[in-house]
């Protein structure tokens, strides 16, 4: 399969999830407050470098690819994911994703998708502020999940994303590792091939 058509079931995932989540939050009413990033902040986060292939991608085509993979390159292991965007430099935990269009699957199923508990019960997987924050809209959502409201899986959601590139899809790793992988397999892919699409290549 072409490194193309693996972009386009990729992003036709996405915009299937992106539908289902947005159905998730008009039934429950639960949302992210704005300009809150406070979860993008966290060192510890993983995800697969197949999720972040279109934001490879994106770049390759605006001539960025090699100038991130240098900065990439720089940073610590576990530091912050590097598309995260603080608005200060005071308080991190405010702020946006600087490629929202192209973020993770990691990144859209985390605080309205659910993983199955040790006795199969759906449990949402959301974060401390929406709890608190939002905590009847959270009991009355937890409830309507009880009572079969669907809701995204994350199993499922990376059982479908592994169908498209088993190899890739299953490279768990930190997420500027993902990043970084994502960025090489664009670069390598088109070492020896021609520039997508007959484009010229964006300077």
């Amino acid at each position: 399969m072409s490194l193309e058509s693996k972009i386009k079931l990729i992003e036709g995932l996405f915009e299937q999830l992106d539908l289902e989540i947005s159905k998730f939050q008009n039934q429950t009413k639960l949302h992210c407050l704005t300009g809150c990033g406070n979860c993008c902040t966290s060192p510890s986060i993983e995800a697969s470098p197949l999720e972040f292939l279109p934001w490879a991608f994106h770049l390759f085509l605006m001539g960025k690819a090699e100038d991130t993979l240098k900065e990439l390159n720089t940073k610590e292991k576990h530091s912050i994911c590097h598309i995260y965007s603080p608005l200060n430099l005071i308080d991190s935990t405010m702020g946006n994703c600087s490629d929202y269009k192209y973020r993770g699957l990691i990144c859209r199923l985390f605080g309205y998708a659910a993983t199955r508990d040790k006795y199969g019960q759906h449990r949402l997987v959301t974060c401390k502020i929406i709890k608190e924050n939002q905590a009847n809209l959270y009991q009355d959502t937890i409830e309507a999940i009880s009572k079969g409201l669907y809701v995204p899986m994350f199993t499922d959601y990376y059982m479908q994303l592994n169908q498209i590139d088993f190899n890739m899809g299953n490279q768990i790793v930190p997420i500027n590792r993902a990043l970084k992988l994502a960025l090489e397999e664009v670069l390598q892919y088109y070492a020896y091939r021609p520039f997508p699409g007959g484009l010229e290549h964006i300077a």
